[in-house]
C-alpha cells in the first residue's frame, strides 16, 4: 500500500523504543572508538612532525566533531525518526541529495567501515591465535586467495548481524557491555602510560621541539624527504593530517539512524550526541598524551627498537601496541590485542545496528530494495541487516575496503557540511516547527564548521588528489542509479 506522499505505508510491525540516555550515549561512544586511535597517530606524526601539532590535529578534530554533534542535536530533535542524516538531507534539500548520501553510505561508508573494523578485529585476534591470521591461506585459485583473517572478519559480521536481527534488546546489551569495557580499559591504560612515561624523560624531549613542524614523506619503506612547514603549507598539512583523526572520530551520528528506537528521542539523542562525543574526544587527547609520554614523535623506519622508530614509524603504524610494549614489555602486544578486539567488536555492533536503519528509510521512500522496508516480528529491519552483512562481507573478501574508505573522506565531509547547512534551510522552510533543542551559537558555529570542512576538502584536492576524485566518482555513480530507482518506483 502507498500513502499520500508516495511512500510505502507503515509496516505491520513497529520499532520498539528501548534505548535510553545511557544506551544512546554508549552507542555514540562505541561506534566512534574502534581501532583508529591506536593506529592513525603514526601517519599524523609523519605529516606534522611534532608533538604540538599532533595534539592540535586531535584537538581541532574534536572541536569540529563536537560542533557538528551539537548542531545535529537540532536536526535530531526536529526529525526524530529512523534514518538520521538521510532524513535530514531529504527534508532540507530533496530526495536526490539524500539518495546520493544513502547510496555512498551503503556502497562504501558504512559497509566499508564495517569491513575495515572487522578485519582489524581479525588481525588483532591473530596476535593471540596465529592460525586466524592473514598468512593462513584457506583457499587459493587463479591468483585469488581467502585467508583465515577474512573468514574470521566475516564470521564476526554474521554474528553481530544475527544478534541484532533478534531485536534491539540484544544489540543494546552488546553495545553497553563492550563500550563500557573499552572505555574503562582505555582510561586505565592512559593513566598507567602517563604515570610510567612521566619518569622516562621522553615527554620532556618531545617538548623541546613542540612546534617544530615538518612533513616526512616515505617511499619504499625509507624516508624520501622531510619538508619544514610554515604558513599555508603548515595549514594544509594539518588539514591533510586530519583525515585519520576524522575517520577515528566518525560514526558519532549513528544513534540518529536508530532514532525510531530511542525513548524521548527529541531530547535523548541531542544529549547523547553531546555527552558521547565529548567523552571520546577527551579520551583521544589523553591517549595521545600517553603516547607522547612513552614514545618520541620522530623516528626512523629502519630502527630496531621502539624509541628509534618513534610514533612516526611504529611497526605497521600500531602506536598503541608500541606504547603498551614500553609499559608491559613482551606482554604489551597481547594486552593491546585484547583491548582492540573488545574495541572493534563493540564498534562494529553499533555500525551494524545503525546502518540498517538508513536502508530501511530509503526503502520506505522506494529508493532501495523494497523488502528492506519491512520490520520482523522483533521490530527490527532484519532484511536490511542481512543485505548490509552480505555487502560488508564481500568487501572483506575483495580487500579494497581500506582504499575505498580513503576515497570517500572527501565526500563524507561534503555530506556533513550539507547536513549542517540544512539547519539554515529548515529554519527558513519551517520556522514554526517544534525544536526542543536549538543548535548553539547559531549561525557562527555552523558557518565555522562548514568553512573548516571546505578548507580540509581543498587541502585534500591539492595534496591528496588520488584520494578525492575516486570518491566523487563513487558518489556520482549514484546519479543514474537514483533515476533507475525512481523509474522502477513509478
Amino acid at each position: 500500500m502507498m500513502n499520500k506522499s508516495g511512500n510505502v505505508s507503515a509496516p505491520a510491525q513497529a520499532f520498539r523504543r528501548e534505548l535510553g540516555l545511557f544506551d544512546s550515549t554508549m552507542m555514540v561512544v562505541g561506534s566512534m572508538i574502534g581501532s583508529g586511535i591506536f593506529i592513525v597517530s603514526a601517519d599524523i606524526a609523519r605529516t606534522v612532525g611534532c608533538a604540538g601539532l599532533l595534539l592540535a590535529v586531535w584537538l581541532i578534530t574534536g572541536i569540529l566533531t563536537v560542533a557538528a554533534s551539537l548542531s545535529y542535536g537540532e536536526l535530531a530533535g526536529l526529525m526524530p525518526e529512523a534514518g538520521g542524516q538521510y532524513v535530514y538531507l531529504r527534508e532540507a534539500y530533496n530526495p536526490f541529495i539524500a539518495f546520493l548520501y544513502g547510496w555512498t553510505l551503503f556502497l562504501v561508508i558504512q559497509t566499508g567501515t564495517i569491513a575495515a573494523v572487522a578485519m582489524a578485529f581479525a588481525k588483532f585476534t591473530a596476535v593471540l591465535l596465529p592460525m586466524l591470521g592473514e598468512k593462513n591461506i584457506l583457499f587459493s585459485a587463479a591468483g585469488y586467495s581467502v585467508s583465515a583473517a577474512q573468514v574470521t572478519a566475516i564470521a564476526s559480521i554474521i554474528m553481530l548481524t544475527a544478534i541484532n536481527a533478534r531485536g534491539i534488546h540484544g544489540g543494546k546489551l552488546v553495545q553497553n557491555v563492550f563500550s563500557s569495557a573499552k572505555v574503562v580499559a582505555l582510561l586505565a591504560l592512559i593513566i598507567l602510560g602517563i604515570a610510567i612515561g612521566t619518569g622516562t624523560g621522553v615527554f620532556s624531549a618531545n617538548l623541546e621541539g613542540f612546534w617544530d613542524a615538518s612533513w616526512t614523506r616515505v617511499d619504499g619503506g625509507k624516508i624520501a624527504s622531510i619538508e619544514a612547514l610554515s604558513g599555508i603549507t603548515l595549514a594544509a598539512a594539518v588539514g591533510v593530517a586530519m583525515v585519520g583523526s576524522l575517520f577515528s572520530s566518525d560514526a558519532w551520528f549513528d544513534i540518529t539512524f536508530a532514532a525510531g528506537e530511542v525513548k524521548d528521542p527529541r531530547r535523548t539523542i541531542p544529549r547523547s550526541l553531546a555527552l558521547g562525543t565529548v567523552l571520546v574526544i577527551f579520551l583521544y587527547l589523553l591517549a595521545n598524551m600517553a603516547y607522547l609520554a612513552l614514545l618520541p614523535v620522530k623516528g626512523n623506519p629502519g630502527a630496531a627498537d621502539l624509541a628509534g622508530a618513534g610514533i612516526q614509524f611504529a611497526a605497521d603504524d600500531r602506536v598503541g601496541t608500541a606504547a603498551a610494549s614500553v609499559m608491559f614489555g613482551g606482554a604489551g602486544a597481547a594486552i593491546m590485542a585484547v583491548l582492540i578486539m573488545v574495541s572493534t567488536f563493540g564498534c562494529n555492533n553499533g555500525l551494524v545496528l545503525a546502518g540498517a536503519r538508513v536502508y530501511y528509510a530509503m526503502a520506505r521512500d522506494r529508493l532501495f530494495f523494497r523488502p528492506a522496508s519491512r520490520l520482523n516480528p522483533k521490530g527490527v529491519p532484519a532484511i536490511a541487516l542481512y543485505v548490509q552483512a552480505a555487502w560488508s562481507s564481500a568487501l572483506c573478501l575483495t580487500g579494497t575496503y581500506g582504499d575505498l574508505l580513503d576515497y570517500v573522506i572527501f565526500a563524507v565531509l561534503i555530506f556533513y557540511a550539507l547536513a549542517i547547512g540544512g539547519i539554515f534551510m529548515l529554519r527558513k522552510k519551517n520556522p514554526g516547527a517544534e525544536r526542543p533543542v536549538r543548535a548553539p551559537w547559531y549561525p557562527f558555529l555552523q558557518l565555522v564548521y562548514i568553512a573548516a570542512a571546505a578548507f580540509i576538502c581543498a587541502s585534500l584536492l591539492i595534496y591528496k588528489p588520488k584520494y578525492t576524485w575516486p570518491g566523487l566518482v563513487i558518489v556520482m555513480i549514484g546519479v543514474p542509479v537514483y533515476f533507475l530507482w525512481r523509474r522502477r518506483a513509478e
